[in-house]
């Protein structure tokens, strides 16, 4: 499944700078490029843990897991097949 699309509106709502000035490919890193700042990360896990009923544990929530769309879809993929085993 395919959860980029989900992410990247989610991260464009978000964004901190204006909406038309921000171009970022899925493996970008949007907190290094300023799009985002460190109080949208936990929004950014409230999110993820509600659009797809998983739970983040403590030693997931390293900013690399959530730093790029790339990151956070594979993140999210162990998560749910790790649910359904």
């Amino acid at each position: 499944m395919n959860y980029r699309n989900d992410l990247r509106a989610f991260i464009q709502n978000n964004l901190t700078i204006s909406e038309d000035d921000v171009s970022f490919s899925d493996e970008d890193n949007y907190f290094e490029l300023g799009f985002v700042n460190s109080l949208f990360a936990m929004k950014l896990v409230n999110f993820v843990e509600d659009q797809f009923g998983i739970e983040i544990e403590n030693d997931e929530l390293d900013i690399s897991n959530f730093s790029s769309i790339n990151n956070l879809s594979k993140l999210i993929e162990k998560k749910l097949k790790k649910s359904s085993v």
